[in-house]
């Protein structure tokens, strides 16, 4: 019987309506629109504004978006992934309770958090289930509510992040196509530079975390920028030597949109020109857990079976790694 490989067999999206434009952030915060597009790429963001509703509404959304368009039958899929660093909340599993909103009633489900990694991650976890031949249809969703975790008097934050999800599906193949290789690294060295402080075992919700603005992101700007340049760049060169891949070889480079900046030096390192780099930050801002697959929704019809795919991602903890995977279906 020929390898068993994972290949993504369909995509979903869902952006909220409400877009935070650079000029609404001027009113909001000292900056202006040309100092946010050419220190990060990014003119608009999303927001999910209505209250009550939090990364699962996002989820689900991607979700259905999937299901729709494949015309699959939610009662088959075996598992799903949610990647995601903002749940519904603490306990109870945010991707159990998206599992079951979208009636894939026969699937055991849970979250996996890696900053802005997770979904990167959550390609790896997916592979292997279905490499190891007990699951068929895996569905794995990257969503996140960064707006409920971000102070927007805070500058260096508040014009960075976004709201969105992204869904994908894996399946078995037996032509070769699908998650060919990846290289995936952390390291603890991150936790000081990218974190929120309280809301964990160590700093537990109370009267003064909340005064002392606690529970919002925190972003040493210039360490993590430094430690992500470095970071998405080396695994891609790394992933693409240790499989023989030229620039020529590589269709597209799917990276992780947290700065432009970082994307083009990624880029630049594994020599592929502007018109193979899949952008879309200036739309979505960094959607953390969203980015890869809303990269993928958006930029579907012009993949091609057997297209060569270098994903990279960073995120706080330190976590970061690439990707390598060939497509399987033309649209």
């Amino acid at each position: 019987m020929n390898k068993i490989t994972a290949a993504i067999t369909a995509v979903g999206s869902y952006v909220p309506e409400f877009v935070l434009s650079n000029d609404i952030l001027e009113k909001l915060v000292e900056t202006n629109d040309e100092w946010i597009t050419t220190r990060t790429g990014i003119k608009e963001r999303r927001l999910l504004k209505e209250k009550g509703k939090g990364t699962s509404y996002l989820a689900i959304k991607a979700a259905q978006d999937l299901i729709s368009k494949s015309n699959i039958d939610p009662k088959e899929i075996d598992l799903v992934l949610l990647a995601t660093t903002t749940p519904d909340m603490p306990v109870a599993s945010t991707g159990v309770f998206v599992a079951t909103q979208i009636g894939a009633i026969n699937a055991f489900a849970y979250d996996l958090q890696a900053a802005c990694s997770s979904f990167l991650y959550g390609m790896s976890t997916a592979a292997a289930y279905i490499e190891s031949g007990r699951y068929k249809k895996i569905l794995l969703i990257g969503a996140d509510k960064m707006s409920s975790i971000i102070d927007y008097t805070d500058r260096a934050t508040c014009i960075i992040f976004g709201d969105g999800a992204g869904a994908v599906l894996f399946e078995p193949n037996y032509e070769g196509l699908g998650l060919q290789d990846e290289y995936l690294r952390s390291d603890g060295i991150g936790r000081d530079y990218l974190k929120i402080d309280a809301g964990g075992s160590i700093l537990p919700a109370s009267i003064e975390t909340v005064e002392n603005r606690q529970h919002y992101v925190f972003q040493d700007g210039k360490t993590v920028y430094k430690y992500a340049v470095s970071g998405m760049a080396d695994v891609s060169e790394k992933i693409m030597q240790r499989n023989n891949l030229t620039k020529e070889d590589v269709n597209w480079l799917v990276a992780h949109q947290a700065n432009k900046r970082i994307i083009d030096a990624t880029a630049n390192r594994i020599g592929l020109e502007g018109e193979k780099v899949l952008v879309n930050i200036q739309k979505y801002g960094n959607t953390t857990s969203a980015t890869l697959p809303l990269l993928l929704a958006d930029f579907e019809s012009k993949f091609k079976k057997g297209d060569n795919l270098i994903f990279a991602a960073f995120g706080g903890g330190f976590t970061w790694g690439s990707i390598y995977l060939k497509w399987a279906y033309n649209k």
